[in-house]
């Protein structure tokens, strides 16, 4: 398969969990696919043939300097490992939000935006999803505490 047909590939791929995440949820085959973290381990085990395949044609990385990382990523296979690197990870934080979620209760149209900003720029939806969680905690702390006669 050519770099650019893994590269639709993948893409297609992880497109629907964002989807099922962001409007369902907790719908069960959802929650199947978050608990086994199916489309991840596949990103992974497409990840680690192009990894491999770089290793034995190149050796060793160097992830030393700046200059040496734009070096890694010159050819289009590079590029593609690591967009699914990417992906890969980026969907596994969505999932860590959505699991955090069920015990937080945060609406589901609040916890979009977060999910949106994940998928399309990573720490940036994490970070909001992290200040969410933070205020929702600090709200559900104060709604515990015993009131004093």
């Amino acid at each position: 398969m050519t770099p650019t047909l893994v590269f639709s590939i993948v893409n297609i791929l992880v497109l629907p969990m964002w989807i099922l995440m962001i409007f369902l949820p907790n719908w069960k085959p959802t929650r199947f696919l978050i608990n086994y973290k199916i489309i991840p381990v596949v990103l992974g085990i497409i990840y680690a043939i192009y990894l491999i395949q770089a290793l034995a044609a190149n050796g060793m990385m160097d992830f030393g300097s700046l200059e040496s990382i734009m070096g890694l990523f010159t050819t289009e296979t590079a590029v593609l490992t690591g967009w699914i690197h990417y992906l890969a990870f980026d969907l596994l934080v969505g999932m860590w939000m959505v699991d955090q979620n069920r015990s937080l209760g945060i609406s589901k149209w609040l916890m979009a935006p977060n999910l949106l900003g994940t998928f399309m720029f990573g720490p940036v939806g994490f970070l909001l999803f992290m200040i969410l969680k933070s205020i929702k905690e600090k709200r559900s702390q104060k709604s515990k505490v015993p009131m004093k006669l």
